[in-house]
């Protein structure tokens, strides 16, 4: 039922987001278009802010739903790109009306699983720390936060699965490359 209310809650908002820009919608314009009490909405989300970010996280949880390993990440990626062109209203007017730092914040977040479960794979068996570990999966989320911050930025106007396809040829490499760099450091360091 928790959900379920979430759910409806969600819907609601993206239904009214198509209407108005986001820091115009009220908790009250969104419980009388889903019918549930304030307090049921405050029960779930401290405003209205909570609820975008829980919406986008949920959005792209399901999109990355069995995309989080090393032969599968480039179409994790594809599908983090799907799910926010799919919600492109939503995701626009949350992006003119919630500071980029939020909006940042929430693209680090949801990369930095998606990366970190990637570097683990390819780095098993190598002495690389976890901080650097660490190091390097942030270093890709950075990029690729930036270069999706962009394409939203421009309105989404460019092929979004070229721009995915080009990440992923940018970072595969990139990425073999980076961990082995740092293990014969760490090999070199412990000799």
């Amino acid at each position: 039922m928790i959900n379920q209310t979430k759910h409806i809650l969600e819907e609601s908002l993206k239904k009214l987001m198509l209407e108005k820009p986001l820091d115009k919608i009220t908790i009250r314009d969104l419980t009388e278009d889903c019918g549930i009490s304030r307090m049921a909405f405050y029960y779930h989300f401290k405003d209205i802010y909570d609820l975008v970010e829980w919406s986008c996280l949920e959005d792209a949880t399901r999109a990355l739903a069995g995309k989080k390993t090393y032969d599968t990440w480039s179409e994790g990626l594809v599908q983090i790109f799907d799910a926010v062109y799919e919600n492109k209203p939503f995701i626009l007017n949350a992006y003119r009306c919630i500071n980029r730092d939020q909006i940042e914040s929430f693209l680090f977040h949801l990369t930095s699983d998606l990366l970190m479960n990637v570097v683990e794979e390819k780095a098993e068996g190598t002495s690389i720390s976890e901080e650097d570990r660490r190091f390097i999966a942030d270093f890709y989320k950075y990029s690729f936060v930036g270069l999706m911050l962009d394409w939203i930025k421009q309105g989404m106007k460019d092929d979004y699965v070229d721009l995915a396809h080009k990440i992923s040829i940018t970072i595969h490499g990139s990425l073999t490359h980076s961990i082995e760099n740092f293990s014969s450091l760490s090999e070199k360091e412990n000799s």
